[in-house]
């Protein structure tokens, strides 16, 4: 019996460009000489080195403690020395530094100690903690770290696990080849994960522009011992966006501001039920991933990398370029971010590497001015007026985009893509974003000094207060006359006193002339 499926408002359909990743198999990318470990690589904070310069490490060995609740342990891709702890810059539009561990490798990609882990003899929150320590962190893109996800809740939220292999952006296709290689690896996983979450249900969800990866699927589906369901969906871009697919499968509509769980259903990548699977079953922590390259080179491909690989050696893996070179982008055209450099590491949202030509990615036109068509508002598969964000965020007025649901915005670029007057609407929506950020941040920071501020003048007043009442405390201890007996000390002091007066008055008699008779 086939699932009734349903539609999510919007969505567009872009060139795909898969192929030409596909036609090999995942190749293991080499080590490369030095490993660039970022300590920040998942929503939340960072974590915290645990090496010193100069330490040798083995590979899968921790090298950074998660440092808070939202944070996961890193490791060492690869064995080698630590040759310095400092800062590098990270694949991001602007170039912007961060800590990173730097790892001189030694060639011999020699293991520390691997033990599986008995997950089903665990307490929940101890095996949340493992997990955690293993470095997971979400595959498909927003990095959260999985062991957070993976509670249930009190009472049990979560009914159905999702796994999402949609893989609806252009030009990638890691997901795909990961389900047709590591299909029993992915369905493990979900063993795992079904077991952590008390789910009572797990369904996949594949665009059907996949078919190997259905048929590998639905095989290793069938030698399951709990039930799989594989639901094939139709290709439509952002059909692998988590509320969308939730839609698309199950007909439940995530509220604004709000998350799949509250609708009971826990969605995870593919990839990151692969991860879960090495974790627990080999005891190996996440160190690489699946990553395609592809676009302006020889040879597109996917590879497994070590995390830490710089981008630029990766490229060379392509086997050069038939064009000029005219930008590279982590991710896909739709949703990825331009690097400013390509000597950045490879990160855990790290899915493609995207080298650019003027052939396959011709320089946008100029803008023009909006004209209303509300082409991108019948595009938005959030069901947003993306015409309105975009004049609120162009005049600053950064509340009335948040009435219009801004940060319900998941910038998958279907408005831009549609936009006649070649608007960039999605930056505008992201600088936005990052203003209404920073301005929360801001008013974060006076709140917390002014707590502060407002405390030290209570400490101060309630130590002056404190000391009055000991004062007063310690004069009524003391009786109103205080006799030699009580206190020597100030009876001799006084007789003192008195002796000195009664010579002063004897002095002054006999200073005196004797008075006259009259």
């Amino acid at each position: 019996m086939s699932r009734t499926l349903y539609q999510f408002h919007g969505g567009v359909h872009p060139e795909e460009h898969k192929q030409i990743s596909t036609q090999l198999p995942i190749a293991v990318a080499p080590v490369p000489a030095q490993l660039i470990v970022p300590t920040r690589q998942h929503i939340g904070h960072p974590s915290k080195p645990c090496v010193s310069v100069g330490e040798y490490v083995r590979k899968g060995q921790i090298i950074a403690h998660a440092d808070s609740y939202i944070s996961v342990a890193t490791h060492a891709p690869s064995s080698g020395t630590v040759t310095q702890i400092g800062t590098h810059a990270m694949p991001h539009p602007s170039g912007l530094v961060d800590t990173v561990i730097v790892i001189q490798t030694d060639g011999k990609d020699e293991w520390c100690e691997r033990q599986p882990i008995d997950y089903r003899n665990l307490n929940a929150s101890a095996l949340r903690n493992r997990l955690r320590d293993m470095g997971i962190a979400g595959l498909g893109g927003a990095v959260f770290p999985s062991f957070i996800k993976l509670n249930p809740g009190v009472p049990q939220k979560v009914q159905t696990l999702l796994l999402n292999g949609g893989e609806c952006e252009p030009w990638i296709s890691c997901d795909d080849m990961t389900m047709r290689e590591r299909a029993n690896g992915i369905m493990a996983g979900a063993e795992v994960m079904r077991f952590m979450l008390r789910a009572e249900n797990v369904i996949i969800g594949i665009e059907d522009n996949k078919p190997e990866a259905i048929a590998a699927m639905q095989q290793a589906a069938a030698q399951c011992t709990f039930p799989v369901e594989i639901a094939v969906i139709p290709t439509l871009y952002p059909s692998g966006g988590a509320k969308q697919m939730i839609k698309v499968i199950t007909g439940k509509e995530v509220p604004s501001g709000g998350r799949s769980t509250d609708v009971g259903v826990a969605t995870f990548n593919v990839g990151t039920a692969y991860a879960i699977h090495r974790a627990i079953h080999h005891g190996e922590p996440l160190i690489s991933r699946v990553v395609t390259l592809t676009g302006n080179i020889q040879q597109p491909r996917n590879f497994d990398v070590l995390i830490g690989t710089p981008m630029n050696e990766l490229v060379q893996l392509g086997q050069g370029h038939p064009e000029k070179v005219t930008g590279h982008i982590m991710g896909g055209p739709m949703m990825g971010i331009e690097l400013a450099r390509i000597d950045v590491p490879v990160v855990k949202a790290t899915n493609c590497v995207l080298v650019k030509s003027d052939s396959l990615f011709p320089p946008a036109p100029a803008a023009i001015p909006c004209i209303r068509c509300t082409r991108c508002a019948d595009a938005c598969p959030a069901d947003l007026q993306p015409q309105e964000l975009y004049w609120f965020a162009r005049a600053k007025n950064f509340d009335k985009a948040q009435k219009y649901n801004l940060f319900d915005c998941i910038e998958c670029g279907c408005c831009s893509y549609v936009c006649p007057s070649h608007i960039p609407l999605v930056q505008y929506y992201r600088y936005a974003k990052s203003e209404i950020a920073a301005n929360l941040a801001e008013h974060k920071a006076a709140d917390h000094a002014r707590d502060r501020h407002e405390t030290r003048l209570a400490r101060i007043e309630r130590e002056k207060r404190e000391r009055a009442e000991k004062l007063a405390q310690k004069a009524a201890a003391k009786p109103a006359t205080e006799t030699a007996a009580d206190d020597p000390a100030a009876a001799a002091k006084k007789a003192a006193i008195q002796a000195a007066i009664e010579r002063a008055k004897a002095n002054q008699a006999a200073t005196q002339p004797p008075n006259e008779p009259t």
